[in-house]
């Protein structure tokens, strides 16, 4: 959004790098802040429940559900799926428009379109970096289903282990033997954690396949910290890439990254 707005609107984004959609709840000075906005972005989809119901004299649009207005599953992530982040662009472009005085709305179509042609080329430049793997290598193993839209553009196998196998997160030996029989079939050679810092049960999990869990986390809530909405994508499918056995393009990647910070 700030990327599309540039100077033409001030643009706050109320969850910060790394925080948690899930569980984000609205502090008064965000209440404040939305209750003089004349334009509310959410992704929807059930997202970040605290954003359901706001009180606001602006217009609120759920980017994701008017972007992807046809899915109908439970895995709120949608942006995962470059088609996807280049829609929800337009639907961010189209809402802010009657928003800018006219005069900056020429210069807005302008960005939207370079905006939606780097998405574009990502998506491009993803669909190589998974197929130089092999097919058997084209799994992403995780805790939480969050990846549903990446895997299923690209054709990779998502398995998220604690919510396939455990009920409420709790993993008994039970689930994890179940776990640990799948994850050994399945071709993957890195567990993928969320945060820097795995958890006692993904390291439990690492132990029994005896797979490492990859030393840098994928940031699949939102953006990274100090970066942006590709250079995160791109952060996420090099570590899964190379966590595979591949070799990411990591020049590709800098390009792309330098056409989404060069759009004015």
């Amino acid at each position: 959004t700030k990327t599309l707005a540039a100077n033409a609107a001030s643009v706050t984004c109320l969850i910060p790098p790394g925080g948690d959609p899930h569980s984000y709840r609205l502090k008064p000075s965000d209440r404040s802040q939305i209750a003089k906005s004349d334009l509310v972005l959410r992704v929807g989809f059930g997202l970040t429940p605290s954003a359901r119901k706001l009180k606001t004299p602006g217009k609120v649009v759920a980017v994701g559900e008017v972007a992807v207005p046809s899915y109908r599953g439970t895995d709120p992530h949608v942006w995962h799926d470059p088609a996807n982040s280049a829609a929800m662009v337009r639907v961010v472009s189209q809402s802010l428009s009657p928003v800018l005085p006219a005069s900056d709305r020429a210069a807005l179509q302008r960005r939207t379109a370079k905006a939606v042609a780097v998405f574009k080329a990502l998506q491009a430049w993803e669909a190589k970096q998974f197929a130089s793997l092999p097919s058997a290598q084209r799994v992403l193993v995780t805790d939480h289903q969050t990846y549903s839209h990446l895997v299923r553009r690209f054709g990779l196998v998502e398995i998220s282990m604690l919510d396939s196998h455990t009920t409420g997160g709790v993993l008994r030996p039970s689930s994890l033997q179940k776990i640990t029989k799948e994850v050994k079939a399945s071709g993957a050679k890195t567990i993928f954690a969320p945060t820097a810092r795995p958890s006692k049960t993904l390291k439990r999990i690492s132990k029994s396949t005896g797979l490492p869990i990859a030393t840098t986390p994928l940031y699949g809530e939102g953006i990274a910290a100090g970066r942006n909405a590709v250079s995160t994508a791109t952060l996420n499918v090099c570590t899964v890439v190379n966590g595979q056995g591949g070799s990411c393009d990591v020049a590709g990647a800098s390009s792309l990254n330098s056409r989404w910070s060069s759009i004015r």
